[in-house]
């Protein structure tokens, strides 16, 4: 996602832990039931009437991962962890009633990729596949947002074999609608790049937004083809391209956009990588400009292909969406819209974490504080 990063291809989102197989079921059994348990607290604190909602406010007890003890639970640490993050995700709630979205059920599933146990310590992959119910949908509007998410747990074992889990980290990289916010970065990235490249101009997150219709039917490029194969591509990859997903490897979200975009039209400029007038990307190589977050901006802006909307909520199907979470000045993650309600409600979809079909006003209530940039393609 971020521009900066060294890129490196990386085929199995999760990879680095290496599965055990001397690690019996029962053991590999109780690790899933606790991460489901976790991961569910965290989607229904953002449901309607949900056990992380308002019953989750009258007590600790209340969460589902917290009735878990004896020979699997939580850390003290992981608990207040816990605690603040579905405090945290109740308060994300609450800012997207306000803006007019609800969510009437939720359902997450953990699915356990590989466990490695090491003496008293314990590292498991998992993948986490959440949907949400939009409580109100009208017209054609979608009626689900979902996404998967890759995390690696770790545990320690007491003295009597019981496993405690300690930390959670998300190998994605990712946006997911049910991700407690991650702490602003401590060092800003600076562009390295010496052909004054075109800055974008921030986008207004405010609701009433004049109108900026965008023809979807005749010029240039087939927008319906951009979002087309984005809902195609959102969670199973095109093996013609490689994914760079996973730890290290930068994030896949631009990578991902700039797919769909040539899915509609838009034609690759050869040249060197590194030069962000060039764009182009296939299984065996890309441009900066394909991948990069930052890098996609200068070249979209300087080759005319896109251009800055004063408004967020202007945005129509094939547009493009960045955010730069800690407002640092370089851009963090690219989002392609597939989907516009009538009552001008843009809906995005991406990869790290990938998610399908998510509301705009939820990533405004998620990350209230962020600069927004939208792009007219």
């Amino acid at each position: 996602m971020v521009a900066g990063v060294v890129l490196v291809p990386n085929w199995s989102a999760g990879a680095a832990v290496t599965d055990d197989p001397t690690v019996d079921a029962a053991t590999k059994a109780t690790f899933q039931k606790l991460a489901d348990a976790v991961f569910t607290d965290r989607t229904e604190a953002l449901v309607d009437g949900g056990k992380g909602g308002e019953q989750g406010k009258q007590g600790h007890h209340q969460r589902l991962s917290s009735r878990f003890s004896g020979k699997v639970r939580l850390s003290g640490t992981q608990s207040k962890y816990e605690d603040s993050a579905l405090s945290q995700l109740r308060g994300r709630k609450d800012r997207l009633e306000k803006l007019g979205e609800k969510y009437s059920a939720g359902s997450t599933t953990v699915t356990l990729n590989a466990t490695q146990v090491k003496g008293r310590n314990a590292k498991v992959a998992v993948t986490e596949n959440t949907t949400l119910t939009y409580a109100r949908v009208r017209d054609n509007e979608p009626k689900n947002t979902g996404f998967q998410a890759h995390h690696e747990l770790s545990f320690q074992a007491d003295k009597h074999g019981n496993w405690q889990l300690t930390s959670i980290h998300d190998t994605d990289d990712g946006v997911a609608v049910n991700q407690p916010a991650p702490p602003p970065a401590t060092k800003p990235e600076t562009p390295a790049d010496d052909g004054n490249p075109p800055e974008a101009t921030r986008s207004s997150t405010a609701k009433n937004a004049p109108a900026n219709k965008k023809n979807l039917t005749s010029g240039t490029y087939d927008y319906q083809a951009m979002a087309a194969y984005a809902q195609k591509y959102w969670s199973k990859y095109n093996p013609d391209y490689p994914s760079f997903d996973g730890q290290g490897a930068g994030g896949d979200c631009t990578n991902f956009v700039s797919q769909s975009l040539k899915a509609g039209g838009w034609k690759h400029v050869p040249g060197y990588t590194n030069d962000f007038h060039n764009w182009f990307g296939n299984n065996e190589i890309q441009s900066d400009s394909f991948v990069g977050v930052n890098e996609f901006s200068w070249f979209a802006l300087s080759s005319k292909r896109a251009t800055s909307l004063p408004y967020v909520y202007q945005m129509d199907v094939g547009d493009v969406l960045q955010v730069d979470f800690n407002r640092d000045g370089s851009k963090d993650h690219s989002m392609i819209v597939t989907y516009r309600s009538p009552q001008g409600v843009p809906y995005v979809s991406y990869h790290s974490t990938n998610t399908y079909n998510r509301s705009v006003a939820s990533l405004i209530a998620s990350y209230p504080n962020a600069n927004y940039f939208a792009y007219r393609t």
